[in-house]
């Protein structure tokens, strides 16, 4: 047992860690930059601050270092599969440009994509290869680079792009039977997954009919079409260069093969992105015309193009291929292990649990209970940047008061992905927004509010939930949904 008060400690005194903690990133993200007009603070700075708050006011409640220490490092532990995916993402990135299946990818994009659509081919290419790997992280690091890729040679919105790369990459993260996230929901809240796909379609179809709208809609104003058309000897040149650096062979898809293969059968995803990388690395030896000393540099700081025997100093248009790496996400590493270190300090008094619980005292009918849910499952995934962990938590903690109020199950499940999976990608702390972010080379400040399914979705979530609309009242609850 750990050597603290067995006494409950009131939500201001469990919560105030938390509450610094918002008050800290709303300064540093948004009263700096925005309203001092002083330039965002960095933001693994601001967790260093908050946890370093979080110990001290441990301390001063009368709880052991050894205990808090242990806490931090328990959860730091639990960050190393995180890790190892944020690691695997940045190599397999630097090898598959090295490789030329990158630039491959993007000269036939180039040539087949066109300008004026550029955001709704980004959100449907996205969501159908996230669909068929149920990987956000592998989608948005693959596929969505390419796009990101096409983007910048035709001179469009980078952060509109960004955003319907990351709306179709989680859309999948989100409806594939494939995803961990979709998985663990339904076995969570203790639905059958099909059951919980289903219960999601009511909220996520309506939010993807909605965002393919927009994307649609904004091409009028925010087009690049009008650019490709004045830049279209700079188009060339790209094309041009590409091809003059890498050579192009079949065998190149290998590499993107693998991974969707691996999605499928269900393989160890990092294992899945190494072996990937590995293959990209044999195919960049047999193909093309690098060193092994920089095809193996390029798996570990990145690729850069001065790496061709070619005279590259004009080709700055291909500066969109210098990315990936091992180190390329360090950046995200740093943060992902301080937001975990800083959670490990709220599990000392468990504060999560302590404000969810008191938020459920006041719950008596189906749509509060619903509305609670949301709201809970929100608080709980931006506190913890772990979807993983929301998913238990609030499953858990909820499941009972369902069952009590003969609410069906399943809008439980699909509250924890609507109020979760779908919001953890917007937060620039957690391990998603720090991921698109690194990856994408677009910040989440600014791509989340061109990333409608999202934002769309949320909305929907809580004004079936208010209304009771798709909430399955009316029906009588499953044997399963009765159960414990």
């Amino acid at each position: 047992m750990d050597n603290q008060s067995q006494n409950t400690p009131s939500i201001l005194r469990a919560g105030l860690p938390i509450l610094f903690f918002v008050m800290v990133l709303i300064f540093g993200l948004f009263v700096q930059p925005v309203v001092l007009e002083a330039g965002m603070l960095p933001l693994e700075i601001l967790i260093l601050i908050a946890l370093t708050f979080s110990c001290i006011y441990l301390l001063v409640l009368g709880h052991p270092w050894s205990l808090i220490q242990d806490k931090i490092t328990a959860k730091v532990g639990e960050s190393i599969p995180v890790v190892m995916i944020l690691f695997s993402i940045g190599v397999l990135i630097g090898s598959w440009i090295v490789s030329g299946t990158i630039p491959m990818l993007i000269y036939y994009g180039i040539s087949v994509i066109n300008p004026d659509w550029i955001y709704i081919f980004a959100f449907l290419i996205c969501i159908i290869f996230s669909l068929l790997t149920g990987t956000s992280w592998g989608s948005a690091g693959t596929i969505g680079i390419v796009m990101i890729g096409i983007c910048q040679v035709y001179g469009a919105n980078v952060a509109i792009t960004a955003g319907a790369v990351v709306g179709g990459s989680f859309f999948g993260d989100k409806m594939s039977p494939l995803s961990d996230t979709t998985n663990i929901a339904s076995l969570a809240s203790g639905v059958p997954l099909l059951d919980h796909i289903k219960s999601m379609i009511y909220t996520t179809g309506p939010a993807a009919l909605i965002a393919g709208i927009v994307y649609i809609a904004l091409s009028p104003y925010f087009s690049s079409a009008d650019q490709a058309l004045s830049r279209p000897e700079l188009i060339q040149q790209t094309m041009q260069e590409i091809q003059s650096i890498f050579s192009f062979h079949v065998l190149l898809l290998l590499p993107l093969i693998i991974v969707i293969w691996g999605s499928i059968k269900g393989k160890p995803i990092v294992l899945t992105l190494l072996v990937s990388a590995w293959v990209a690395l044999l195919l960049a030896l047999l193909f093309q015309t690098f060193t092994l000393s920089d095809i193996l540099m390029s798996l570990n700081r990145g690729f850069n193009i001065s790496m061709s025997d070619k005279d590259t100093s004009q080709m700055t248009a291909l500066n969109i291929l210098n990315r990936g790496g091992l180190y390329n996400l360090i950046e995200g590493v740093v943060s992902c292990i301080l937001i975990f270190a800083f959670i490990g300090t709220l599990e000392v008094m468990k504060s999560i649990e302590v404000v969810i619980r008191a938020m459920m005292d006041k719950i008596s009918t189906p749509r509060r209970l619903i509305l609670t849910t949301l709201t809970a499952t929100a608080l709980t995934n931006l506190t913890t940047s772990n979807q993983y962990a929301t998913s238990f938590i609030i499953g858990e903690t909820f499941r009972s008061k369902y069952n009590s109020l003969k609410v069906p199950r399943k809008v439980l499940s699909r509250c924890i992905e609507d109020a979760g999976t779908m919001l953890e990608n917007l937060a620039p702390w957690t391990p998603s927004g720090l991921f698109m972010a690194a990856t994408l080379g677009v910040t989440s400040l600014q791509y989340a509010p061109y990333q409608f399914l999202s934002w769309i979705n949320i909305f929907i979530a809580y004004v079936f939930a208010y209304t009771g609309y798709a909430c399955f009242l009316d029906k009588q609850p499953t044997p399963n949904d009765q159960s414990q």
